[in-house]
């Protein structure tokens, strides 16, 4: 009897596991002889890969992997070739970026003479009267780091009305004075004096920057070209790699349906999370109600299309002197932007109790909530606003976030980990504008602009977005989207200049991936689908020119895409 029991047991064995294998489904796809980097929680280096549908079958070895292919799947040798996750951009303005040179290239402005032989062209292509507008010039990304004068904008355009937007501020010239009246409206805020004749300066803020933006001539695209438009950004944004971004605009009730469109088209090749303007708050009574008029709190929606937080903004930029500091920004900042108060801060567009208010209410209604804040002031108050909602119903669940954020000291660090507070931050601003902070707040406050190491080490969940809103390329773009151009920043703290500030703060390539990945994904309640190589997620990944965890560290800002599957589909495939 024992004799037939050893006899039964293999052939049992074997019962069992060739019928595992015959039930086994079948992959679709299986990319095998490579490097697959999964960003699971081991952060396991896997072989090969399958797709079945728009899920992942399984990731491992060789052997494993191809164990699940069948006579239909379709199988690829990867060369030894690397592949990540799908990477995922936590912030930036799509509709604005599709659009932004759909007529003319947006000239890259280096120095101040490029600026003015640019305006200088513009004034002999354009008929006398007209406006030339720079829609995205900031003076500290300028190699002389400062404004153009009024003579000199005077002198380069006589007869035109100069507009430089620089998104919370701006400069104009003496035409454009006189043409918006704004020397003589004393209820408009912002608007500069020259010390020796008290008449405006040219350089614009707060309300005087509104209004004059108002006045500016506009040229809409058709909805279709719209659509075209926004449908070639996203292709753009498959060519680098990403997946799945979050538009951070302020008002995307007008984009949603311009995503919505490209889906049913069957044109949208990217997952979109979305962000919800805060409605107008008066009293918390009434923004309870506005609220619950909604219908819906965060996430809301599907694995393409889903609003994932509501948002308000606290302070201005970096880049006009708006954002609010913690400490004054001092004589250099002033000589920049024009400011002459040694007290000067900043600007805050919310009120306290107001920003305190619409975060309290928020986080009772189940929304993850948000706000554009570019200054450490600015990140003290809304830390103070998530404290005191956290009073009355716990956050930290939320996945509240802030926005830009740019410094964060030791306590502000300390304060957001307790409440599992994300940093929402733009690593690439490190790269245009951290000489032009070290220049102006000096060696020792540069140290708390974005200290990642810090934060992470602190306990801090750090999210990796653009902020990508004008021009085409990826690199060129007055704010960067190349994701791995932004790892680099991560990782080695160098800037466009060439100048490696505050090394401390660098971090590993592995913690750099996972911000562009899963601790994304986390951001928008997705880290269970999404961010990772693992069996049953989104079929979401790239295939790297580059062994992105061994190359050298220069090497990384350049890897290149050869291919984007978002889905199990094949949404970008390098040209040979």
């Amino acid at each position: 009897m024992k004799t037939y029991h050893y006899i039964l047991l293999p052939v049992l064995l074997l019962y069992i596991f060739l019928t595992a294998c015959s039930n086994y489904p079948e992959a679709d796809m299986i990319f095998y002889n490579g490097k697959v980097i999964t960003v699971d929680s081991a952060f396991s280096i896997a072989e090969a890969v399958a797709i079945k549908g728009n899920r992942f079958l399984g990731a491992g070895s060789d052997r494993e992997v191809l164990r699940m292919a069948g006579p239909r799947t379709l199988k690829t040798d990867l060369g030894g070739k690397t592949i990540l996750p799908g990477l995922i951009d936590a912030h930036l303005h799509p509709p604005e970026a599709s659009v932004s040179e759909l007529y003319e290239e947006i000239p890259d402005i280096t120095t101040r003479e490029e600026l003015l032989e640019y305006i200088r062209r513009q004034a002999q292509e354009k008929e006398k009267g007209e406006w030339i507008i720079h829609p995205k010039f900031f003076p500290t990304r300028t190699l002389e780091m400062r404004q153009p004068t009024l003579a000199e904008l005077d002198k380069a355009a006589p007869d035109h009305p100069v507009f430089l937007d620089g998104g919370y501020g701006g400069m104009i010239n003496s035409a454009a004075i006189r043409l918006t009246g704004i020397g003589k409206r004393a209820d408009l805020a912002g608007v500069m004096k020259d010390e020796a004749t008290g008449r405006p300066s040219g350089i614009i803020k707060a309300a005087a920057f509104l209004y004059v933006k108002t006045l500016l001539p506009v040229r809409t695209p058709t909805y279709e070209e719209q659509l075209d438009a926004l449908e070639k950004m996203i292709h753009r944004y498959n060519q680098v790699g990403l997946t799945s971004i979050t538009d951070g605009t302020m008002a995307p009730q007008e984009a949603v349906r311009k995503y919505l469109d490209l889906r049913l088209g069957n044109r949208l090749n990217i997952r979109v999370n979305l962000t919800l303007v805060v409605p107008g708050y008066q009293s918390r009574d009434q923004f309870m109600n506005e609220l619950k008029k909604i219908g819906f709190y965060s996430p809301f929606g599907d694995e393409w299309v889903k609003y994932s937080q509501m948002k308000t903004s606290v302070d201005g930029g970096i880049l006009t002197g708006t954002a609010y500091m913690r400490e004054p920004w001092g004589p250099r900042a002033g000589e920049i932007h024009g400011f002459k108060d040694p007290e000067y801060r900043g600007i805050l567009t919310i009120s306290r109790d107001k920003l305190t208010g619409i975060m309290s209410a928020g986080n009772e209604m189940g929304w993850k909530m948000t706000a554009h804040v570019t200054g450490g002031g600015g990140v003290d108050m809304l830390l103070d606003a998530y404290e005191a909602a956290d009073r009355e119903h716990p956050v930290r669940q939320k996945r509240h976030s802030i926005i830009h954020g740019n410094f964060y000291s030791p306590g502000a660090i300390s304060r957001c980990a307790r409440m599992g507070i994300i940093a929402d931050m733009q690593p690439a601003w490190f790269y245009k504008d951290a000489d032009a902070m070290k220049y102006m707040l000096g060696d020792e406050r540069v140290k708390t602009f974005l200290p990642a190491r810090s934060m992470i080490a602190g306990g801090m969940i750090l999210n990796g977005g653009s902020d990508h809103m004008v021009k085409f390329d990826s690199y060129r773009s007055t704010n960067p989207y190349n994701p791995f151009l932004g790892m680099w920043v991560l990782i080695t703290r160098t800037t466009e200049r060439g100048t490696v500030i505050n090394l401390p703060e660098a971090i590993s390539r592995e913690e750099a991936l996972k911000i562009y990945t899963i601790n994304n994904a986390y951001g928008t309640f997705d880290e269970a689908v999404k961010g990772s190589i693992e069996t049953g997620k989104l079929a979401d990944m790239i295939i790297i020119s580059t062994d992105f965890m061994n190359c050298p560290e220069d090497s990384i800002r350049t890897i290149t895409v050869e291919k984007t599957i978002v889905g199990g589909r094949v949404v970008y495939n390098q040209e040979p």
